[in-house]
């Protein structure tokens, strides 16, 4: 791994670590109390619609190979569902793409636990 791609996958990782987390914690708390967060997922949506051409141009987070990022980011999309997050389909065509071959790797479903197997689906 070159040393520009290493950087360029810690600093989105701590990307996901410092601004799609608490956005994610917020609209979870939300949840198991019965309320909405519109606010936090609104924010979520706008950060994946802006990262999602960074997916248009590799099969895997800026790569050709299966990452560290890659692993962090999938279980993220997959909950987008259950969050009440939509993300627009013109906008994030790549992104949906990257969502398609994230999603029947045979390791993510292995990785699923029942709860997230029974998260609904869009």
């Amino acid at each position: 791994v070159y040393p520009v791609a290493r950087a360029n996958a810690r600093m989105f990782l701590h990307r996901i670590e410092n601004e799609w987390t608490p956005l994610i914690r917020t609209i979870e708390t939300a949840k198991r109390n019965n309320k909405r967060s519109p606010s936090a997922a609104k924010e979520l949506k706008e950060q994946l619609v802006a990262v999602a051409p960074i997916f248009e141009e590799m099969p895997y987070f800026m790569s050709e190979e299966f990452s560290l990022v890659d692993c962090t980011v999938a279980p993220i999309l997959w909950r987008l569902p259950h969050l009440g997050v939509e993300l627009p389909p013109k906008q994030t065509r790549g992104l949906q793409d990257y969502q398609y071959r994230m999603f029947n790797r045979d390791a993510f479903q292995a990785s699923l636990s029942e709860a997230e197997r029974e998260m609904p689906r869009s």
